[in-house]
């Protein structure tokens, strides 16, 4: 694996889906031919660019319909070869933007739901630290302090991707922003609520601190029809996660 760089600002191509796609905060070197242990080059604070974004809106997903009605998620994969953020809006998160031998080694993409939990909305967000290859347990610390570092970058391309639904729907700039660190490793495996999304990407956000399991919005146990989707649509490897989160919550559960 070649050096891990958390870049400053990305280059401009045409190009987006690429077999090497999905390098959000690590890059290798082109024409790089053995696997090298990672060495992390951190810049300085990540600038979002809009004209860097390319957003694509799948499976009849548009502004017009409210994530408390109809299930919406957010996949974002950035590109080696092109430097560019993809974020696909749709229904389900869409695995094959997460296909191939690349992304299943550096493990970078971060992905999202909007929950409706006893008639509050909530996006979720969920970012893997380590599990599923050695490489990432070792450099589990790094990957944790990168996440933190790029995640405001994550929500303002969220936020300005799916600007339409926000200028529809005001109030979901004031849903919270959970944040799922999944981690094998118990120090890193962790929720955090981030507050208001409207402030949560902002410059002055300060995070706070691992949130109690009792703090996490929990769904009716019932059928109700004030909690929507009833089951969480973030699914991920229980080889890589050992089936649980930091809370022992088994993996697939209403979180």
């Amino acid at each position: 694996m070649g050096s891990l760089i958390l870049p400053s600002k990305l280059k401009t191509s045409s190009s987006v889906f690429d077999h090497r796609q999905s390098s959000l905060f690590f890059k290798t070197p082109k024409k790089q031919k053995k696997i090298q242990s990672p060495v992390a080059r951190l810049f300085g604070p990540s600038i979002f660019e809009a004209s860097k974004l390319k957003v694509l809106f799948l499976g009849g997903v548009d502004e017009k319909k409210h994530p408390g009605n109809m299930p919406r998620t957010y996949t974002l994969t950035h590109s080696d070869v092109t430097s560019k953020l993809t974020l696909a809006i749709s229904q389900n998160i869409n695995n094959s933007q997460l296909q191939g031998w690349y992304n299943k080694l550096y493990r970078d993409e971060v992905v999202a739901e909007w929950r409706k939990v006893k008639e509050t909305m909530s996006l979720h967000v969920h970012c893997h630290i380590s599990g599923g290859h050695f490489l990432l347990d070792l450099f589990a610390r790094l990957r944790f302090f990168i996440f933190n570092k790029e995640l405001p970058l994550v929500l303002k391309a969220f936020a300005h991707g799916d600007g339409n639904l926000l200028n529809n729907y005001p109030d979901l700039q004031e849903a919270l922003v959970w944040v799922y660190f999944h981690s094998n490793i118990p120090e890193f495996n962790r929720v955090e609520c981030w507050g208001p999304l409207k402030e949560a990407g902002g410059s002055s956000f300060i995070r706070g601190p691992t949130t109690s399991i009792d703090m996490i919005p929990n769904p009716c146990q019932t059928d109700c029809s004030c909690c929507f989707p009833p089951m969480t649509l973030i699914t991920w490897s229980a080889d890589a996660l050992n089936g649980r989160d930091s809370d022992g919550v088994n993996e697939g559960q209403n979180v």
